[in-house]
């Protein structure tokens, strides 16, 4: 499962979303995760974006420090910078795992984990919270 927090530029949460993804590595879902807070701000109409992530991986590839030797993880960094282009400007910073956005981004995965293991399946209903409203997605 991936969790997203969306803020504006005061750090006041805006919109939590979260679902299951399958199967697949801590770094497959770190850009997974990315790929779904773009998609997530491009609905709210977002120009300038900051990406705070705890993987430094994650941040260190898509900033170039890092090269990419992962064919799946490669496609992803390629999906990831043709939606940035969407924005006007675009910035990713590592925070430290400890952060308070990173700690709601688990907890809104964890819930959807538990979801899915009390429905005994392996798609829960996606989990989508803004402006004080529950609602589905997709």
């Amino acid at each position: 499962a991936i969790g997203v927090v969306i803020c504006d530029a005061k750090d006041h949460v805006l919109l939590e979303a979260s679902h299951l993804i399958g199967e697949t590595t801590n770094n497959q879902a770190e850009y997974l995760a990315l790929l779904f807070a773009l998609e997530l701000a491009k609905t709210r109409k977002a120009k300038h974006v900051v990406c705070h992530a705890d993987s430094e991986l994650l941040v260190f590839q898509l900033q170039g420090i890092y090269k990419i030797k992962d064919p799946h993880l490669k496609a992803l960094s390629e999906k990831v910078k043709s939606l940035a282009q969407g924005f006007e400007t675009i910035v990713y910073k590592q925070i430290p795992r400890e952060s308070t956005l990173i700690a709601r981004a688990d907890k809104l995965l964890n819930e959807t984990l538990n979801r899915a293991k009390l429905k005994g399946r392996n798609r829960a209903a996606p989990l989508k919270r803004g402006d004080g409203v529950q609602q589905e997605m997709f």
